[in-house]
This record gives structure tokens, sequence and C-alpha cells, in this order.
């Protein structure tokens, strides 16, 4: 892994370049510093959701999950950051799939679209779900032009569902439900 930060102001991105974690330097809109950001953004989302939304008296067990996902996001992050690097391990990815398949055990079956929303930490989980699927974008951009691995492509297609699954758990745990979409529109509106 390459060198960790001693100074955060170098002065040395003034111009509109940034460099990678291998020492090269690219344009701070190149597509691979858009993913970085992209899944950094999603890592704060998830942070958020930790400390501001999630209540303490929340199961462990999901904090514990959530936490995990931050640390593996720092490796997808710091995959990317170095090109013809690997970091995210298969088993991240397949990790993401029994949590998948626990929770969404736990739910009623899905019969309708559901719209984001209901409690505060169920809204949270929406908004980090869509930033997943924004940086899943980003990912697959960046392999049009360059060759990345597929487990961050994987990685945050998975997250996506799980998150999806986590907000509906979560409007369940409060003992609330989801809420349906209306696809019947009111003409008066």
């Amino acid at each position: 892994m390459g060198k960790r930060l001693t100074q955060i102001a170098t002065r040395t991105g003034d111009t509109g370049s940034t460099g990678l974690g291998d020492g090269s330097r690219v344009e701070k809109d190149h597509d691979r510093i858009c993913a970085m950001g992209d899944v950094d953004e999603l890592n704060s989302q998830i942070g958020f959701l930790l400390t501001e939304v999630f209540p303490q008296s929340v199961d462990q067990e999901l904090r514990e999950l959530f936490s995990q996902v931050q640390h593996d996001l720092f490796d997808l992050g710091g995959e990317l950051c170095i090109p013809n690097y690997t970091l995210l391990k298969e088993e991240q990815v397949l990790r993401l799939d029994e949590w998948l398949n626990f929770y969404n055990e736990k739910l009623p079956k899905l019969e309708e679209f559901i719209l984001p929303g209901g409690t505060r930490a169920a809204a949270q989980a929406h908004v980090c779900r869509t930033v997943c699927r924004r940086a899943e974008r980003s990912i697959v951009k960046l392999g049009h032009i360059e060759d990345i691995n597929d487990s961050p492509r994987q990685y945050v297609n998975r997250l996506s569902d799980l998150l999806f699954v986590l907000a509906r758990l979560l409007n369940l745990s409060a003992g609330g439900a989801d809420i349906m979409w209306n696809h019947i529109k009111n003409p008066k509106a």
C-alpha cells in the first residue's frame, strides 16, 4: 500500500491534478478519481447512518455489519487509488451475499415497489443505497477505459442490494412498514 498521509495541505493539487497511490498523477475529474470520490461519499453516508441516525439501542450485530462495510469500502477506495492493485477480496463480496440472504429471510415478501422512507434510519439507508448505485456506475465507467478487477464492481452491486434490504429491516424493526408506491395517480393533485 502507498504512503500514509503525513501532511494534508500539500498544494500539489492546485493545478487540477492529484496523485494516485502508485505515485502517478491524473486530473481531478478523471474517471478513477470520480469513482474514488463516490466510494468515499458512500462511506461517509454510512458513517452518518451509524453516528447520527442509528439509535444506540439498535441491534449490535447491524452496527458491526455497517462498521465492517465501512472498512471494506476503505479497501475498495485503496484498490481504486492504486492502478493494477488488488485489495478487495472475493471473501468480502461473498460475506455480502451471506448477509443479504440472512436479512432478506427476516422480511415479508415484497410484492410492490416501495418508496424510500419510513424511519429516519431507513431513509438514510436508502440514501446510502442510491449513493452506492452511483459509485457502481462510476466503477463500471472506469472499467470501460482501464482494466479493473471484478471485485469492486461486484461489491458495490451486492452492497446496494443489501442496503435496500437493511432499509426495509430498519423500518420493520422500528415497528413500521415499507411505504408502498401508489401507482394510481390522484388526478386532482
